[in-house]
């Protein structure tokens, strides 16, 4: 989901928004550089469209299926994204300690694509093919063996895809960085680029076939996919450059901790002793400060992902169809993908430089702030629409629909309803996902930033897991009979928008807690004024200081806009 990849927004951070040229190209596309890149690109495509279409329908595949309750389908929808987005730390120390970043997307590829087998194997009607034996028997699986084969696949797809994410982004930006950091940015835009639409694939184009013509074919075509992004990442192997396995800086942060008790860093310092670097000790001390900040963040995670979950159930149970046309219900997160591909632009070159031009230029915690209140609020549109949808069959009655097997008793109004609470979920991660990780960046020294990444990834994964505790926390709490569960077998017979409202209310108490933390936060002067060697002493309010494509910056690093003429 556009989660998504949380990592499409760190990928958009990973240079920041306040340095680069975003008007002249560089000169990634040209040569050996643009072979590389697009090898490179094409293979994020397909992987990501491949893990979207696992994703996209995993409830409905559950429940039809593999007949397991709507709420146990919803727990391994949020089990498995969390567990997806926690093994990229694991992917990373691989890559870095043990086998290089090359051999560990490889490696997880191969993984991967043996879980996308065991996928159609649990989806595909033996019978059809093999027919019965003598005794009228049935050659077909039993529903306990698919289950088997499909759990066990989920297992191989989160390891191979874990390992993937952690790795395939820098192993990317390593090919072109020697043509500076504007090539750097450029891919990583471009990277972010192919992800959506990888994901717009998968969403409008897979989920239908699987939705409605089969599951089997509907994951035949991932399986193919990752295959295809395999033989393109692996075709041009002697072109790319690669760099050996050597310390984990994961390892070595964990060694600092023990060395200074978690408390007195400067037994950790060299000057003091010690056997780290004063340089790595600070570090590590700059990261431990953002910690609070990515704690308060996990519930933003969770309320995100109620995409997967309470609002595809919600979906089950709306009017899907567009004339004699049922679309997927997993289309719906195509309108958060629309939003930031709206957003992003808009605040990046409109309202972001607007608001520096009055000096009123909002910080990172402040932005991410904003963006939690546009989830709580994509919550309370949910749970509003909910006591809608259900009066609407009181009064109206309901439709039976078909989705994949399952037949429900649909509200007649139109699924497309749902897209206010989409949209509000897109437009925080603009704020929340790219401010969070720009937040972190800044903060963080340069060396540090690879195990920043691996934090504000597991942070997602953690917010799954949240997500899934309270869901079972809720269903002991009101039971599991209607008319008074919030989260039943049947949402039309529960009260499910207690539920949302509940959701509303926690992000709102958290945001007030983040703002709180927010204002007691002290800022690390950011690298860039070192970078760019400003001298401390000149007044904030005098003429900025210019980089080397003509951006403004103050004494403290900070950005000030575009300049009238350009310093070279």
């Amino acid at each position: 989901m556009a989660a998504r990849d949380e990592e499409k927004t760190i990928l958009l951070s990973a240079d920041g928004w306040e340095g680069g040229d975003k008007t002249s190209p560089p000169s990634i596309w040209r040569g050996k550089h643009l072979l590389l890149a697009m090898a490179i690109l094409f293979t994020e495509l397909c992987e990501r469209l491949t893990y979207y279409s696992v994703t996209a329908n995993m409830v409905l595949f559950c429940t039809s299926v593999l007949e397991l309750e709507t709420t146990t389908a919803a727990s391994v929808s949020l089990r498995f994204t969390g567990t997806v987005f926690i093994i990229p730390v694991i992917g990373g120390y691989i890559a870095d300690t043990l086998a290089g970043k090359y051999n560990t997307i490889l490696g997880s590829g191969l993984i991967y694509v043996l879980g996308l087998f065991l996928l159609p194997a649990s989806a595909m009607n033996y019978e059809n093919w093999f027919g019965s034996d003598g005794d009228g028997s049935s050659y077909d699986l039993s529903t306990e063996m698919r289950r088997v084969y499909y759990f066990m696949g989920l297992v191989f797809v989160a390891i191979g895809t874990g390992g993937i994410k952690a790795n395939v982004g820098p192993f990317g930006a390593q090919q072109v960085e020697d043509l500076g950091p504007e090539a750097v940015q450029s891919f990583f835009n471009w990277f972010y680029w192919f992800i959506n639409a990888g994901s717009f694939v998968a969403f409008l184009g897979v989920a239908y076939v699987q939705q409605n013509i089969s599951f089997s074919l509907g994951y035949l075509i991932p399986f193919i996919s990752m295959i295809l992004a395999l033989v393109i990442f692996v075709a041009v192997k002697s072109k790319y450059k690669q760099r050996p396995p050597g310390g984990s800086i994961i390892v070595d942060s964990l060694g600092v901790c023990c060395a200074a008790g978690c408390r007195n860093f400067d037994k950790a310092r060299n000057t003091s002793g010690g056997k780290y670097k004063d340089e790595f000790v600070d570090g590590v001390v700059a990261v431990l400060r953002i910690i609070p900040v990515f704690l308060l963040i996990i519930l933003y995670w969770a309320i995100y992902s109620q995409m997967q979950s309470t609002f595809f159930l919600q979906g089950e149970r709306m009017d899907a169809k567009i004339g004699r046309v049922t679309m997927p219900i997993a289309v719906l997160n195509v309108f958060n993908t629309i939003i930031i591909l709206i957003l992003i632009p808009i605040m990046d070159r409109i309202i972001y430089p607007f608001l520096a031009r009055h000096n009123r230029s909002p910080t990172h915690l402040q932005r991410i702030a904003f963006g939690f209140i546009l989830s709580a609020l994509s919550v309370l549109v949910a749970g509003i629409l909910e006591i809608y949808r259900k009066k609407d069959i009181e009064n109206n009655g309901y439709i039976q629909q078909k989705l994949a097997s399952d037949t429900f008793n649909a509200s007649q109004i139109s699924i497309f309803a749902q897209v206010p609470e989409f949209a509000l979920v897109g437009a925080s991660e603009v704020f929340a996902s790219v401010s969070g990780l720009e937040f972190a960046y800044s903060q963080a020294p340069s060396f540090m930033q690879g195990l920043v990444m691996g934090l504000f990834l597991m942070m997602s994964g953690l917010g799954n897991y949240v997500s899934e505790a309270i869901l079972e926390i809720v269903k002991e709490a009101s039971g599991t009979k209607p008319p008074d569960a919030w989260f039943p077998e049947e949402m039309n017979d529960g009260k499910t928008e207690y539920l949302f409202f509940m959701l509303a209310g926690l992000m709102a108490a958290n945001t007030i807690v983040f703002i709180i933390v927010a204002y007691f936060y002290k800022y690390r002067e950011p690298e860039e004024q070192q970078i760019l060697e400003i001298d401390k002493t000149v007044d904030v309010d005098k003429p900025p200081a210019y980089d080397s494509v003509g951006h403004g910056f103050d004494n403290r690093g900070y950005y000030k806009g575009e300049p009238e003429c350009t310093k070279l």
